[in-house]
């Protein structure tokens, strides 16, 4: 995630798990592990929550667009 900047979903998809096994695993059980590597992946958690309403937008303005053509 440091070195991509990938989602939860795109990682789970990559590992074959669970969005929610994902999140668990960075959000709960890395802080006991790493703690500096910890500090570093909430950061990038925080931005992927702090943008993801933009994102959807795109997502649907895009989407209305396909239809439209």
């Amino acid at each position: 995630m440091i070195d991509t900047g990938k989602t939860l979903r795109e990682i789970a998809k990559v590992f074959g798990v669970s969005k929610s096994t994902v999140h668990k695993d960075l959000k709960d059980r890395l802080k006991f592990i790493d703690n500096a590597l910890y500090l570093e992946i909430q950061k990038i958690l925080k931005y992927h929550t702090d943008i993801r309403h933009i994102k959807g937008g795109e997502s649907t303005k895009k989407k209305y667009l396909n239809l439209s053509c």
